[in-house]
């Protein structure tokens, strides 16, 4: 009877034993009622992410190897600096002179023009290039039409500038400190026709094609050797040809019957010829698409040879005694 009942208790305690704790999960489930944790299932994204920022997520880790082991430091940071690497913008930079390389505007797609579109604006064939600092012509598209890169630091122009632009019509380097130009820097543009060149330090004005319609190359400093002889007699479509402030002493002879606006202004001048405006061969000779001649600001009496201009439509702007 004793061992029987030794058996029956050690039955028991084993059932005890194997038994879950029932008071320990009922204890859990009174601490989460007190706490009153209020989720509310319809607050705002901000109230969700300010939530769960404050859990602390259980880190799960699989495998036997320290993360040191199983992940290369150096494989994370190069994936940070590709992630930083495509964050920057993409600019195109200026090559300096002296760096190995000629000194153009580099730049993801340079060839064709594209990179400068990312640093100047392009619309249709016209680029824009004002007030950008540079200190020389970006490269330019084949299909380039207009030119403006006014208000730069740019202060030569070389013949590869331009080179094969067989469609640029207009060129404007308004205020760019130009002290020196190539002589065929714009000769081999056929379809050139307006060169501005306003406000620089140019002493020698280039061969220009003949397509020439409009020349600006006021307040510049040509002097009296700058235009080369007969530089514009074979322009027959010229219309408009504006030197002033350039201590110009002569008006640049032969000029094509086409001109209508003539500015000298502000020069150095002190005489006319018979032949400077007419044909003194022709009494008949009629010069009537030149209306507009400025020579005022010059030390020329324009009384004492009325007979250079008597063949135009209008008397010369300029000082009569």
């Amino acid at each position: 009877m004793v061992t029987l009942r030794l058996m029956w208790g050690l039955l028991v305690l084993c059932v005890v034993a194997a038994s879950p704790r029932r008071y320990t999960r009922q204890a859990e489930l009174d601490n989460y009622d007190n706490n009153n944790v209020d989720l509310d299932l319809n607050v705002d994204g901000d109230d969700v992410y300010d939530y769960y920022d404050g859990i602390d997520e259980p880190q799960i880790e699989i495998g036997t190897l320290s993360p040191d082991e199983d992940i290369d430091p150096s494989h994370h940071a190069s994936l940070e600096e590709e992630e930083e690497e495509e964050e920057l913008p993409i600019k195109p930079q200026l090559i300096p002179s002296g760096s190995g390389e000629s000194g153009t505007l580099m730049g993801p797609s340079a060839q064709g023009g594209m990179a400068t579109c990312m640093l100047c604006t392009c619309l249709v064939g016209s680029v824009y290039c004002d007030d950008l600092k540079l200190d020389r012509v970006p490269p330019l598209s084949k299909e380039t039409t207009h030119f403006y890169a006014r208000y730069n630091k740019i202060a030569r122009i070389s013949k590869s500038d331009f080179a094969n632009l067989n469609k640029l019509n207009r060129i404007d380097l308004t205020s760019n400190g130009i002290s020196r130009i190539d002589d065929d820097a714009f000769f081999g543009l056929p379809a050139l026709e307006e060169l501005i060149l306003r406000e620089n330090s140019i002493r020698q004005l280039p061969a220009l094609p003949p397509s020439m319609t409009l020349i600006d190359a006021s307040h510049n400093q040509l002097g009296s050797t700058g235009i080369q002889r007969e530089a514009f007699k074979d322009m027959p479509g010229l219309l408009y040809l504006y030197l002033t402030d350039n201590n110009i002493d002569h008006i640049p002879v032969p000029l094509p019957d086409s001109l209508r606006s003539l500015h000298l202004q502000n020069n150095n001048i002190q005489m006319m010829h018979e032949d400077t405006f007419c044909n003194p061969h022709d009494l008949n000779y009629i010069r009537n698409a030149l209306e507009d001649v400025r020579l005022d600001g010059n030390p020329i009496n324009l009384s004492r040879t009325p007979q250079a201009y008597i063949c135009l439509p209008r008397i010369p702007v300029g000082a009569l005694i």
